[in-house]
């Protein structure tokens, strides 16, 4: 492929395994059991799952962090085992650990990754890097002096140094307050809308609902969903309808005994209902015979959180 190409796939895992471990005697723990994903290119991608599901070591194997057991990874149409050095050169990563020399300031740090990179002088962007992420004033403190939040986005400033197409960003809010997290989800929209792609992992359920065009869920060294979000919301056939009596109630009506029926703080009513099988109607009809008398009506649809926790608590053997 030549470099003025742009491939359909950011990055692309074709039967990926990990083992760590192992002897002849003892099996070793799989972390990933044959992962077989595609990253559309210029996307906003995520990567969910429990601690330990397997997406840091997904990563980290791309990053050139873990060697592979076997199968396939590919950056930018450039596979790592034929083509590491280009591969490295179209991804940069934004690790869960803060990892940096605190002796430095935060122009040393990107002027030395840089260089780590083969990025000339005269092409360098360590000021835009440093403004874009709000730490111009911090340019010649030293990272030792940083609170825990510039120094996250120092991370994501040394991982854009060499302008990568591709962004990886794995839990980079954890432990970070409401706003540097709004700061860093702005920038991250700015970064995908001049065309980088944007895979993200993250614990926040709610930031990947607002973020991600598609998601997948691993759990236990596999991929056990992926889809275009809106089509991983609908997987959910469970809806819920709030009724909001005229008089607040302290107790589920009778009528109700066979909904799933939930009486929340206010005395409202929560009733859980699946689509298809039962209906709004139904419901209301089965309120209005308990004599109480309705206010006001919604429903509320199913988010991430749902999907995410009936998907991977079915597979711990609980019912769903």
């Amino acid at each position: 492929m030549s470099m003025t190409e742009l491939p359909e796939y950011a990055l692309e895992a074709v039967d990926l395994r990990k083992t760590y471990g192992g002897s002849k005697t003892a099996p070793g723990k799989e972390a990933l059991k044959g992962v077989t994903l595609r990253i559309k290119r210029s996307s906003i991608f995520g990567l969910l799952g429990p601690n330990g599901a397997g997406k840091s070591t997904f990563i980290n194997i791309f990053a050139g962090l873990v060697n592979k057991t076997s199968g396939k990874a590919v950056i930018w149409g450039r596979d790592i085992d034929k083509e590491a050095r280009d591969a490295r050169a179209a991804i940069g990563i934004v690790p869960q650990e803060i990892n940096m020399d605190v002796f430095f300031t935060p122009f040393e740090t990107l002027e030395l990754m840089a260089g780590f990179y083969g990025v000339p002088k005269s092409e360098r962007r360590t000021e835009e890097i440093l403004a874009a992420v709000g730490l111009s004033d911090k340019r010649d403190a030293y990272v030792r002096q940083l609170s825990g939040g510039m120094k996250r986005r120092l991370l994501v400033a040394k991982a854009l140094v060499h302008n990568p197409p591709i962004l990886v960003l794995d839990e980079p809010t954890a432990g970070v307050d409401i706003e540097l997290r709004r700061q860093l989800w702005a920038y991250v929209r700015e970064l995908h809308a001049a065309g980088t792609t944007i895979v993200l992992t993250t614990h926040y359920l709610e930031e990947a609902q607002e973020l991600c065009d598609e998601i997948a869920i691993v759990d236990q060294g596999e991929v056990i969903a992926c889809e275009p979000k809106e089509s991983l919301l609908k997987r959910m056939d469970t809806k819920v309808l709030v009724i909001d009596p005229v008089e607040a109630l302290d107790a589920v009506p009778e009528t109700l005994a066979n909904f799933d029926t939930e009486l929340r703080s206010g005395g409202s009513l929560a009733v859980s209902y699946k689509f298809g099988e039962q209906s709004v109607a139904e419901i209301i009809e089965k309120y209005n015979a308990s004599g109480a008398r309705i206010s006001d009506l919604r429903t509320e649809e199913p988010d991430l959180e749902d999907v995410f926790m009936a998907l991977t608590y079915k597979r711990d053997g609980h019912a769903a």
